[in-house]
């Protein structure tokens, strides 16, 4: 009976929920109903990608990573070179850029096996400053401080050509998005995944129930570490230049501010913090160009003091108030 009650939790969270066709659907309608904001669209699609790569380590394993994006900037540079050198076709530099970015992973997988939760995290930064400094030093190769220019891609699909409004660009994003989404989604819902909750929660317990914790750590490492090529791969093609900045530590801080906004441990959380994040750094930015992060900083103070679940539904805060009195009397 706990096995059906098991599958069938399993089965109705990989079910489609009535609103997700819709809001994809908007997603994809965006860039023509908008055209002028059609590059914002591809940058929000992409930078989801990278939350969602991100979710996968820190909301279903547990892993803090501040060097994620030493996955990103390894795709971007894969793809770009790619495309330079030896072929603009994009599907075959995302293939280039994802396969590089999963080898990488699977590499730096073997160190985040042993030690803490803080030695973790000084090893993601530490891959993500000497990957940045090789990219500085092999300035033959990467451009160095200048950035890899002149990277032209050709049309996706031998058909479809990337436009000055970036129309192109947001579609092709927004579905190699969404089919990886999908993907991942019906990847941590299915019976291995939901393993990877109990490696979360209590490592030790399960290893003893026969869970072979340190080989899920390593997989699902190197999967978030695939999807973060994509993402860079989707960044370097989609802009036609590759630079230092992709492996800088506000890329990582600001994937994780996201996933704060949107939640962990809910793929959509990614989403929906890249979206917000996004949004907020583009109107707050224009209004204010100085003092941006201010804003930005105090709404991540408010959301932590408040909670994402009173500020997305204040009703709720008023009946958790009025509980509260009504106990005391």
């Amino acid at each position: 009976m706990d096995n059906m009650t098991a599958q069938q939790q399993l089965l109705s969270k990989n079910r489609v929920r009535g609103w997700e066709p819709l809001v994809w659907l908007v997603a994809f309608v965006l860039p023509f109903v908008f055209p002028g904001h059609a590059l914002i669209v591809n940058e929000v699609a992409i930078v989801a990608l990278f939350a969602v790569s991100l979710d996968l380590v820190l909301g279903y394993t547990g892993i803090v990573s501040l060097g994620h994006a030493a996955f990103l900037g390894f795709g971007a540079y894969a793809a770009a070179l790619f495309a330079k050198h030896v072929m603009p076709d994009p599907l075959l530099g995302l293939i280039v850029g994802t396969a590089a970015a999963t080898v990488l992973g699977a590499l730096c997988s073997l160190t985040i096996l042993r030690g803490t939760d803080l030695t973790r995290l000084m090893v993601t930064l530490g891959m993500a400053l000497i990957l940045m400094e090789l990219a500085n030093k092999l300035d033959w190769l990467t451009g160095g401080s200048d950035g890899l220019q002149g990277v032209v891609m050709g049309p996706v699909l031998g058909r479809f050509e990337f436009d000055l409004y970036g129309q192109t660009a947001a579609w092709y994003s927004l579905t190699v998005l969404l089919v990886l989404f999908v993907l991942a989604r019906r990847w941590v819902n299915s019976p291995w995944g939901a393993t990877l909750m109990a490696v979360r929660d209590n490592p030790l317990r399960a290893m003893a129930i026969g869970i072979p914790v340190h080989h899920r750590l390593a997989v699902v490492y190197t999967v978030a570490a695939a999807l973060a090529g994509a993402a860079g791969a989707l960044l370097a093609q989609t802009t036609g230049f590759a630079s230092l900045d992709v492996f800088a530590l506000e890329r990582s801080a600001d994937v994780m501010l996201m996933l704060v906004i949107g939640g962990v441990g809910w793929l959509y959380g990614g989403v929906v913090g890249a979206v917000v994040f996004k949004l907020m750094h583009d109107v707050i930015s224009g209004i204010t160009p100085q003092y941006w992060t201010f804003w930005i900083g105090l709404f991540l103070v408010v959301l932590v003091m408040v909670g994402r679940e009173r500020l997305i539904r204040p009703w709720r805060w008023f009946g958790h108030a009025a509980n509260e009195k009504g106990g005391v009397r």
